[in-house]
């Protein structure tokens, strides 16, 4: 396994990680999408209940 694969794993991991503790502050999901806003921002919506907001 090459240094770069396993550098890529990694991420994959820490991302997963991060991804885990965002929950729909509306229903509790943690089916949860980080959307880029207009201006830049950063944004989220629950993929179960539809609910958004920004953090």
């Amino acid at each position: 396994m090459s240094a770069s694969t396993s550098q890529d794993g990694d991420a994959l991991l820490v991302a997963g990680d991060v991804r885990a503790t965002l929950s729909c502050p509306s229903c509790g999901s943690a089916h949860v999408a980080q959307v880029l806003g207009d201006n830049g921002g950063v944004s989220y919506v629950c993929t179960s209940c539809g609910h958004s907001w920004t953090d």
